[in-house]
């Protein structure tokens, strides 16, 4: 069921901002806040071994705090010659994103285009106070890059390049991001499961 208040389970602005956009996709009337809106609550501490877990501790907390349904998601950047790394701990592969960046560039280091295949993973929950959850799950492929490229978007974004866009996601649009990333199937795929389960919904 779509609700008429959501905040979003997040303290990243540039996320908050992505995600913002994508659940105004699911219909007008919601209205969207962020944890700038419930300056005492805070986040808990992604202690899960996997996507959903991480993004679950996250909604259920927030929506505990709040008594509103919340949004998380949790989303990591898996590359193959690496073993999926660093996958789950994407966020933690350093202190900041130029640190994450350079982490993977030179473990990656000498490796040619064909081995630098990889893909984001994205999956996302709502949950209810009363301990409802729904979660969904999005993905997209690519390879990683040489060297960042682009000034748009964050994370790891100026060294993947998008298979659907040919360019990375730090040189795409916002609106061309929006179109493939992993966060937008994902959240499109949620929009769907909340609009099937609303009382007159067509979806």
């Amino acid at each position: 069921m779509i609700p008429a208040v959501l905040v979003l389970a997040t303290g990243n602005r540039g996320k908050t901002a992505e995600l913002a956009a994508l659940v105004a996709e699911w219909g007008p009337a919601i209205e969207v806040r962020s944890l700038r809106d419930h300056p005492g609550v805070t986040l808990p501490e992604e202690t899960g071994s996997t996507y959903e877990a991480n993004a679950a501790l996250k909604a259920r907390a927030v929506a505990v705090a709040t008594g509103l349904p919340a949004l998380a998601d949790d989303s990591g950047l898996e590359v193959d010659a690496l073993g999926g790394e660093p996958g789950v701990h994407s966020a933690r592969y350093g202190a900041t994103d130029a640190e994450r960046i350079a982490r993977l560039l030179a473990a990656l280091a000498g490796r040619a285009p064909a081995e630098r295949t990889a893909r984001f993973r994205c999956v996302v929950v709502v949950a209810w106070p009363d301990g409802r959850v729904v979660t969904a799950e999005g993905a997209c492929e690519g390879t990683i890059t040489g060297a960042p490229s682009g000034a748009g978007g964050f994370g790891y974004d100026p060294v993947f390049r998008s298979a659907d866009l040919a360019r990375t996601f730090a040189e795409a649009p916002p609106e061309e991001k929006a179109r493939v990333s992993h966060r937008a199937r994902a959240l499109r795929a949620l929009g769907v499961i909340m609009r099937r389960d609303t009382p007159g919904s067509r979806a």
